[in-house]
């Protein structure tokens, strides 16, 4: 029994040393979702107390018990944890609803009286794109293939290889869409997450807090060079994003190489562009 108690309170413990360390806030997409977590992390950490201690309880109350009662129905017990549940069920689903409904983390589309006219390609139609009170929006076409990604950036002809770069404290949308079968875009370390589908686009939105690299990849299974499917957010100031903007249109405009290098080797093989879905 003292061991059982040693194992709770080291639990305990290094529950708490987990919500207290603090998450370093990239972007505010999984500024939301790190806020959201340990929220419910706070709230179920007295829960797991209170029913390890009525475990412990019973354990040791009855462990000499050789005739045990059956159980007797108690409704007051029966409503109170009824309401109990409710209530926990209802904190959590206000809790999780605060942070879901924020554009940069549930995403949500808005209706076509709300769309502006998209800029990044002519074919990308029916994507959401920024609003108009977002003049200093950066639009990005992400497109995955078998086995890469290629970024496409809005008003220019710069394109990037596996690499996407972004600005901080601007909001950037990234229209993403699969040129041959269902992929997926995840980038932990930001908080961004979605679907690549063919001839579909899936918007995302995000704010960076902070500079810094960030691994991405697919994560749904797309076939044997599945595993190879990876590249690298580049998070830059402002102004460094838009010299770096300004050099590589400048390079592609005169015939250099204007797109940036693969990361992981895979070059992009133009395919037929998909046809959105109506």
């Amino acid at each position: 029994m003292r061991a059982t108690r040693l194992v709770h309170a080291a639990l305990g413990v290094a529950l708490l040393v987990v919500a207290s360390t603090p998450v370093a806030a990239q972007t505010k997409n999984i500024e939301l979702i790190s806020d959201l977590n340990l929220t419910l992390l706070y709230a179920a950490i007295p829960i797991t107390i209170l029913v390890e201690a009525i475990l412990i309880y019973a354990v040791v109350k009855f462990r000499n018990n050789d005739d045990p009662d059956p159980t007797r129905e108690n409704r007051r017990l029966e409503i109170t944890w009824t309401v109990a549940t409710a209530i926990v069920l209802l904190f959590v689903g206000f809790a999780s609803y605060q942070v879901l409904a924020v554009e940069v983390v549930g995403n949500p589309i808005p209706g076509d009286e709300e769309r502006v006219e998209p800029t990044v390609s002519e074919d990308l139609e029916g994507a959401a794109g920024p609003y108009e009170s977002e003049d200093d929006a950066v639009e990005i076409e992400l497109r995955a293939f078998r086995y890469g990604w290629e970024a496409i950036y809005e008003g220019t002809e710069v394109t990037t290889n596996n690499e996407i770069r972004i600005p901080t404290d601007r909001p950037v949308y990234i229209h993403v869409i699969s040129e041959d079968w269902l992929h997926m875009l995840s980038a932990p370390d930001l908080g961004l997450k979605q679907s690549a589908f063919p001839g579909e686009y899936n918007t995302i939105k995000t704010v960076a807090n902070e500079e810094g690299n960030h691994q991405f990849y697919c994560t749904e299974y797309c076939g044997v060079g599945h595993s190879q499917m990876n590249g690298e957010f580049i998070v830059m100031g402002g102004e460094e994003y838009d010299q770096w903007l300004a050099d590589q249109q400048e390079a592609a405009e005169s015939g250099g190489q204007g797109s940036g290098n693969a990361t992981n080797g895979t070059e992009a093989t133009p395919t037929p562009t998909p046809t959105p879905a109506a």
